[in-house]
């Protein structure tokens, strides 16, 4: 199965021939990426300094939970404050002012391109964090661990409507982070491919070799009983498919917990990128065996007899 990249890779490429370009160039584009999220980069001011800024819809959600923190925490002295205007975040790079090696721009490249992946992993951390301090209640009064269950459901609960229609909610309990994602089908042969993908993630922990990956589980229609309380999110919609991931701690130990928040985030987008490939490779197949026959047809049709005549009008037939 392939795996998206995790970074923006156009603008990876746009910034790294940027930063090693001895000559400043004007800039003024705007760049897509999934789920909505746009890019600008731009020298409004002089060819440079470079602004890249990021728009995402969900953005004030994520502020709830400490995405700007984890945004000016990261890029440091390259915010830029306030942001350009119509966006939510914005990174300033002075050309006059870069670090001196290579391998420093292209880490400052890579960085900016990782901006809508830090943008997103801000819950994800609150989460991890709010679990070790449930573990720690918990091991204090194990009696109570059902009650304080109760009251993170209840008030650590955490909905990212990062598209329309379609949510990502996350669930620290004191010995788990619950993961779901909300799905929209938009086709039967989606919901078919979809399912098929699914229970493949769920048969995969039978092999012995990835035992210890996250628990995977899917429905449809209705929301896991962990999310239904969850305001604005789709119920009761035959398009509508929820995955349900349960990371437990040694899913997200200090050494693997940025891989895994990585991992997550893809997920929703993975899964769709092999729905339509699998689409465009049956309908490939589809054409190669019309093809195919169509060929065979055409060598099964039958001579045409054509009738001959001789000098003294005697007729005969010509195969």
């Amino acid at each position: 199965m392939l795996n998206l990249d995790y970074n923006n890779i156009f603008l990876y490429e746009l910034l790294t021939e940027r930063l090693s370009s001895p000559t400043p160039v004007g800039i003024d584009q705007v760049v897509t990426d999934f789920d909505g999220v746009l890019f600008h980069v731009s020298t409004p001011e002089t060819k440079t300094k470079i602004v890249v800024s990021l728009f995402m819809k969900c953005f004030a959600e994520l502020e709830q939970y400490g995405s700007g923190e984890l945004l000016n925490a990261t890029y440091g002295s390259y915010v830029q404050t306030p942001a350009e205007s119509g966006y939510n975040f914005s990174i300033l790079i002075d050309l006059e002012n870069l670090p001196e090696s290579i391998e420093e721009r292209q880490k400052l490249a890579f960085d900016v391109s990782m901006l809508k992946r830090n943008a997103l992993a801000a819950p994800f951390h609150r989460a991890f964090a709010k679990q070790e301090e449930l573990a720690a209640a918990v091991a204090q009064t194990p009696d109570n661990a059902q009650l304080i269950d109760a009251e993170s459901r209840k008030n650590n609960i955490m909905a990212i409507h990062y598209r329309a229609e379609e949510t990502i909610v996350i669930l620290p309990e004191h010995d788990r982070v619950t993961i779901v994602f909300s799905t929209k089908f938009r086709e039967e042969t989606d919901r078919v491919f979809g399912k098929v993908f699914l229970q493949e993630f769920v048969d995969a922990r039978r092999r012995p070799a990835i035992q210890t990956a996250p628990q995977v589980l899917f429905s449809y229609k209705e929301p896991p009983l962990e999310v239904r309380d969850v305001p604005d999110i789709s119920k009761g919609e035959d398009d509508i498919g929820y995955v349900t991931f349960v990371l437990f701690q040694r899913h997200f130990t200090p050494q693997v917990r940025e891989a895994c928040i990585s991992h997550i985030q893809v997920f929703r987008n993975t899964l769709h990128y092999h729905i339509k490939a699998s689409k465009s490779y049956m309908h490939q197949r589809m054409r190669k065996r019309v093809a195919d026959f169509q060929k065979v047809l055409n060598r099964a049709k039958p001579d045409v007899e054509t009738e001959k005549k001789t000098a003294s009008g005697r007729s005969f037939v010509r195969v």
